[in-house]
């Protein structure tokens, strides 16, 4: 059996990684999402073992030192990270994975799986991202400004992917991304 695909979905905090993630899914049902786990508190609405796995900054250390994280990173004060077991076994059992994570993690799981599909997901336009992180509201002035900066160094790592995908209207960006994974599928393999 032929061992699935790794799809790592990524760009700056803001950009829809979850909105398209969400949406590919309910397209490609059988596109399996792995869940991360993260030492930030949930948001409103957010649930264990769905949106991520919450865990206290001492339980994901212990994860950090026990080897169970295909990758980790933290970012603004908070650590997130995928769990190497699931998605090790979902790679096995012929399955696609897609891991919906921020741009230091994506490019630690590169360094471990370069046979992955590396997707790298922009905003319209920067002024589009703040618009975006402002309209959560749930962050601060200060965090907004941090994410912004942070938003502008990790475009400049777009050359460390395959594929790079505006999220302009949410239809289009799945169905570009689709279209990423079905080439990969009929791609000649040696």
């Amino acid at each position: 059996m032929a061992k699935g695909l790794l799809i790592v979905l990524s760009g700056p905090s803001g950009v829809g990684k979850g909105t398209v993630c969400n949406e590919l899914r309910t397209r490609m049902p059988d596109l399996v999402y792995s869940v991360s786990a993260t030492s930030r508190q949930p948001r409103l609405g957010e649930e264990h073992g769905v949106n991520y796995f919450f865990k206290s900054r001492e339980q994901f250390l212990e994860m950090i030192e026990n080897d169970q994280l295909l990758e980790y990173a933290e970012y603004v004060g908070n650590y997130y990270g995928t769990p190497r077991d699931f998605v090790e076994q979902t790679l096995e059992e012929g399955k696609d994975i897609i891991l919906e994570i921020e741009v230091q993690g994506a490019l630690k799981v590169k360094e471990k799986f370069k046979e992955g599909i590396f997707v790298f997901l922009l905003p319209p336009s920067l002024d589009e991202l703040k618009g975006r992180i402002q309209g959560r509201g749930t962050e601060s002035q200060a965090t907004i400004d941090n994410r912004m900066s942070v938003a502008a160094q990790e475009i400049g790592l777009i050359e460390n992917y395959d594929y790079a995908v505006v999220n302009d209207e949410i239809d289009l960006a799945c169905k570009r991304i689709e279209s990423i994974i079905i080439a990969e599928h009929c791609k000649v393999r040696k």
